[in-house]
């Protein structure tokens, strides 16, 4: 009887400490949507809204799915990242031959351009309310020819935003929007609230005080003719403080300060907009907070 119940508990804590009540931070790659989980939540944002009036939730680094604990950023793979809710990508490429590879520093991830594009349409052909928002980063020398490599990539696709308007919701439903900033030059302009050395991490505590800074000054710039980005990933490679500090362990100790930082606006009418707010590992519930600001 006993050994009938110890069991029973050690079940319970088991499944309790692996999975919990909330889902913040996830680093499973295996997505396990709920039965009512509703993929396409842009379905509810009117036609008339422009986007710099909506907050997205994104994935930090996106492909960065392999490398080791200092390089690893996502655990979903591009296809969940979206199903989850993500709407915007952050892409690092690296021009080689006429082939425009991800990458994450040195760190090559198996995957081109094109794959991404790919994966996105797909995505976009079977929800075609959603749109996706991508920024391309140059990692390599030839920079100043990346954004030819992307125009020819993408050609005269209609599905593909390239312009610098700010759009309403209701032009892009079913597309890709480029963001553009620095080197890369299609798309609408986007403007980040990083400072300087905004990831080096070597206490969270003052990590969270930087990112409530940084999504005032998003709230305070939502609405223009610019896309705002705000990131809340960091680690603590380089630091002497944070150096166990890896972009999995910060994320795993911001993601539920985030969720609750965000949902203390929920009482607001109407909440306030934040722009793009790029994350390491988040979970659906961390997600799913993000996306309901946009809801009155």
């Amino acid at each position: 009887m006993k050994s009938g119940l110890l069991f029973q508990f050690i079940l319970v804590s088991v499944t309790v400490f692996c999975h919990g009540n909330d889902q913040f931070f996830n680093d499973d790659a295996n997505l396990i949507l709920p039965g009512s989980y509703n993929i396409p939540w842009m379905s509810g944002v009117e036609d008339f809204r422009t986007l710099s009036l909506l907050t997205f939730p994104g994935a930090h680094d996106s492909m960065a799915l392999y490398g080791g604990p200092e390089a690893e950023h996502q655990a979903w793979s591009l296809k969940d990242q979206l199903r989850a809710g993500i709407r915007f990508l952050d892409l690092k490429v690296f021009g080689l031959g006429t082939t425009l590879h991800v990458m994450h520093g040195v760190m090559y991830q198996p995957s081109t351009l094109r794959d991404v594009i790919d994966t996105v349409q797909v995505f976009l052909s079977e929800f075609k309310t959603e749109a996706v928002l991508i920024r391309v980063q140059p990692e390599s020398f030839e920079k100043k020819t990346v954004n030819e490599m992307v125009q020819s990539l993408i050609g005269n696709d209609q599905n593909v935003w390239v312009n610098t308007a700010m759009p309403n919701m209701g032009q892009v439903r079913g597309k890709i929007v480029f963001l553009q900033k620095s080197t890369f030059t299609l798309g609408i302009p986007l403007i980040d609230t990083d400072g300087k050395h905004y990831n080096e991490v070597s206490d969270v505590k003052n990590k969270d005080k930087m990112i409530s800074k940084q999504l005032n000054q998003a709230t305070e710039a939502c609405g223009g003719d610019n896309a705002i980005l705000t990131d809340s990933t960091g680690t603590g490679f380089g630091t002497f403080w944070g150096m166990f500090l890896t972009p999995k362990r910060v994320a795993e100790k911001v993601n539920p300060w985030l969720n609750q930082y965000l949902r203390q606006f929920y009482p607001n009418q109407p909440r306030p907009c934040f722009g793009i707010i790029a994350m390491d590992f988040p979970g659906i519930d961390l997600i799913q907070t993000v996306i309901n600001l946009n809801y009155w």
